[in-house]
Protein backbone atom coordinates (compact mmCIF):
# COMPACT_ATOMS: atom_id res chain seq x y z
CA UNK A 1 0.00 0.00 0.00
CA UNK A 2 1.30 3.34 -1.21
CA UNK A 3 2.77 4.67 2.51
CA UNK A 4 1.11 8.43 2.42
CA UNK A 5 -1.98 8.12 0.13
CA UNK A 6 -2.87 11.54 1.70
CA UNK A 7 0.04 13.09 -0.54
CA UNK A 8 -1.22 12.68 -3.55
CA UNK A 9 -4.65 14.40 -3.10
CA UNK A 10 -5.79 17.63 -4.92
CA UNK A 11 -5.62 19.26 -1.42
CA UNK A 12 -5.77 17.51 1.53
CA UNK A 13 -9.25 16.48 2.44
CA UNK A 14 -8.42 16.37 6.01
CA UNK A 15 -8.06 19.96 6.78
CA UNK A 16 -11.60 21.82 6.93
CA UNK A 17 -10.74 24.81 5.09
CA UNK A 18 -10.50 21.91 2.17
CA UNK A 19 -13.76 19.94 3.19
CA UNK A 20 -16.09 22.09 0.76
CA UNK A 21 -13.64 21.66 -2.10
CA UNK A 22 -15.00 19.67 -5.08
CA UNK A 23 -13.40 16.45 -5.29
CA UNK A 24 -11.88 16.05 -8.92
CA UNK A 25 -11.33 12.69 -10.72
CA UNK A 26 -8.05 12.60 -9.38
CA UNK A 27 -8.53 12.77 -5.84
CA UNK A 28 -11.41 9.69 -5.96
CA UNK A 29 -9.09 7.76 -8.38
CA UNK A 30 -6.47 8.10 -5.26
CA UNK A 31 -9.42 6.33 -3.15
CA UNK A 32 -10.32 3.81 -5.49
CA UNK A 33 -6.46 3.09 -5.99
CA UNK A 34 -6.66 2.77 -2.24
CA UNK A 35 -9.25 0.38 -2.01
CA UNK A 36 -8.45 -2.02 -4.48
CA UNK A 37 -5.12 -2.40 -3.08
CA UNK A 38 -7.29 -3.22 0.33
CA UNK A 39 -8.84 -5.42 -1.70
CA UNK A 40 -6.36 -7.18 -3.25
CA UNK A 41 -4.80 -7.97 -0.07
CA UNK A 42 -7.94 -9.35 1.84
CA UNK A 43 -8.75 -6.47 3.92
CA UNK A 44 -11.93 -5.63 2.57
CA UNK A 45 -14.36 -8.23 0.67
CA UNK A 46 -15.98 -8.00 -2.34
CA UNK A 47 -19.05 -6.43 -0.66
CA UNK A 48 -17.81 -3.92 0.73
CA UNK A 49 -15.05 -3.14 -1.86
CA UNK A 50 -18.45 -2.63 -4.11
CA UNK A 51 -20.56 -0.68 -1.50
CA UNK A 52 -17.68 2.03 -1.17
CA UNK A 53 -16.69 2.17 -4.66
CA UNK A 54 -20.07 3.00 -5.69
CA UNK A 55 -20.64 5.43 -2.71
CA UNK A 56 -17.34 6.88 -4.15
CA UNK A 57 -18.50 7.62 -7.21
CA UNK A 58 -21.41 9.83 -5.49
CA UNK A 59 -18.75 11.64 -3.41
CA UNK A 60 -18.92 15.58 -4.81
CA UNK A 61 -16.37 17.12 -1.92
CA UNK A 62 -12.92 16.97 -0.65
CA UNK A 63 -14.49 16.14 2.89
CA UNK A 64 -16.56 12.68 1.84
CA UNK A 65 -13.39 11.41 0.84
CA UNK A 66 -11.81 10.74 4.32
CA UNK A 67 -14.28 8.50 5.50
CA UNK A 68 -13.53 5.98 2.76
CA UNK A 69 -9.98 5.27 4.41
CA UNK A 70 -10.25 5.96 7.90
CA UNK A 71 -10.11 2.29 8.70
CA UNK A 72 -7.26 1.09 5.72
CA UNK A 73 -4.86 3.75 6.05
CA UNK A 74 -2.29 3.69 8.51
CA UNK A 75 -2.60 6.46 11.14
CA UNK A 76 1.08 9.22 11.17
CA UNK A 77 1.61 12.05 13.77
CA UNK A 78 -0.25 14.24 11.07
CA UNK A 79 -3.16 11.54 9.91
CA UNK A 80 -6.77 13.44 10.95
CA UNK A 81 -8.77 10.76 12.64
CA UNK A 82 -11.84 12.73 12.44
CA UNK A 83 -13.03 13.67 8.92
CA UNK A 84 -15.53 16.67 8.81
CA UNK A 85 -18.54 14.50 8.69
CA UNK A 86 -17.24 12.99 11.49
CA UNK A 87 -16.75 16.24 13.54
CA UNK A 88 -20.87 17.42 12.78
CA UNK A 89 -21.72 14.09 14.10
CA UNK A 90 -19.10 14.24 17.13
CA UNK A 91 -20.57 17.65 17.31
CA UNK A 92 -24.09 16.52 17.15
CA UNK A 93 -23.60 13.67 19.82
CA UNK A 94 -22.75 16.19 22.03
CA UNK A 95 -25.43 17.93 21.90
CA UNK A 96 -27.69 15.16 22.08
CA UNK A 97 -25.62 14.16 25.49
CA UNK A 98 -26.08 17.89 26.84
CA UNK A 99 -29.54 17.03 26.18
CA UNK A 100 -30.12 13.01 27.72
CA UNK A 101 -28.02 14.90 30.81
CA UNK A 102 -30.42 18.07 31.35
CA UNK A 103 -33.40 15.49 31.00
CA UNK A 104 -32.06 13.52 33.17
CA UNK A 105 -31.40 16.16 35.93
CA UNK A 106 -34.69 17.12 35.64
CA UNK A 107 -35.56 13.44 36.65
CA UNK A 108 -33.48 12.48 39.33
CA UNK A 109 -33.69 16.32 41.11
CA UNK A 110 -37.57 15.99 40.67
CA UNK A 111 -37.99 12.72 42.26
CA UNK A 112 -35.90 13.75 45.12
CA UNK A 113 -37.32 16.86 46.14
CA UNK A 114 -40.76 15.77 45.89
CA UNK A 115 -39.83 12.65 47.57
CA UNK A 116 -38.69 14.35 50.39
CA UNK A 117 -41.81 17.10 50.60
CA UNK A 118 -43.64 14.09 50.49
CA UNK A 119 -42.11 12.32 53.61
CA UNK A 120 -41.24 15.29 55.78
CA UNK A 121 -44.28 18.19 54.89
CA UNK A 122 -47.18 15.82 53.08
CA UNK A 123 -49.74 16.66 50.97
CA UNK A 124 -51.62 19.35 52.41
CA UNK A 125 -48.12 21.58 52.79
CA UNK A 126 -46.39 24.46 50.70
CA UNK A 127 -45.18 22.72 47.25
CA UNK A 128 -41.94 24.22 46.97
CA UNK A 129 -40.29 21.24 45.28
CA UNK A 130 -42.11 22.70 42.10
CA UNK A 131 -39.54 25.49 42.42
CA UNK A 132 -36.54 23.21 41.63
CA UNK A 133 -38.70 21.12 39.22
CA UNK A 134 -39.19 24.54 36.73
CA UNK A 135 -35.65 25.16 37.73
CA UNK A 136 -34.44 21.82 36.32
CA UNK A 137 -37.31 21.73 33.48
CA UNK A 138 -36.19 25.57 32.19
CA UNK A 139 -32.13 23.59 31.93
CA UNK A 140 -33.79 21.06 29.46
CA UNK A 141 -35.07 23.87 27.76
CA UNK A 142 -32.59 25.51 27.30
CA UNK A 143 -30.67 22.76 26.00
CA UNK A 144 -33.44 21.63 23.03
CA UNK A 145 -33.33 25.81 22.10
CA UNK A 146 -29.71 26.23 22.18
CA UNK A 147 -29.15 23.01 20.03
CA UNK A 148 -27.58 25.02 16.91
CA UNK A 149 -25.35 27.10 19.27
CA UNK A 150 -24.20 23.95 21.35
CA UNK A 151 -23.54 22.11 18.47
CA UNK A 152 -21.41 24.92 16.52
CA UNK A 153 -19.46 25.65 19.53
CA UNK A 154 -18.56 22.16 19.97
CA UNK A 155 -17.72 21.79 15.70
CA UNK A 156 -15.35 25.28 16.34
CA UNK A 157 -14.02 23.33 19.17
CA UNK A 158 -13.19 20.32 17.49
CA UNK A 159 -12.25 22.00 14.24
CA UNK A 160 -9.71 23.93 16.05
CA UNK A 161 -8.36 20.40 17.70
CA UNK A 162 -8.10 18.69 14.57
CA UNK A 163 -6.11 21.87 13.06
CA UNK A 164 -3.68 21.99 15.53
CA UNK A 165 -3.26 18.10 15.19
CA UNK A 166 -2.77 18.55 11.39
CA UNK A 167 -0.20 21.24 11.85
CA UNK A 168 1.87 20.24 14.46
CA UNK A 169 5.87 19.31 13.50
CA UNK A 170 6.12 15.75 13.27
CA UNK A 171 10.05 16.56 14.58
CA UNK A 172 8.79 18.44 17.92
CA UNK A 173 6.75 15.22 19.21
CA UNK A 174 10.19 13.38 18.75
CA UNK A 175 11.69 15.74 21.06
CA UNK A 176 8.97 15.76 23.63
Amino acid sequence: MTSDPWAEFSRDPRRVEHASLRAGDADRDVVARVLGEAYAEGRLDHEELDDRTTRLQSARTLGELPAFLEDLVPASPTTSSHAPLAIEQRALEKWRRDRREALWGFISVSAIVWTIWLVTSGVGSFPWPAFVTLAALLNVGRTQVQRDDIVADERRRLEKKERKALERDPDDEDQA
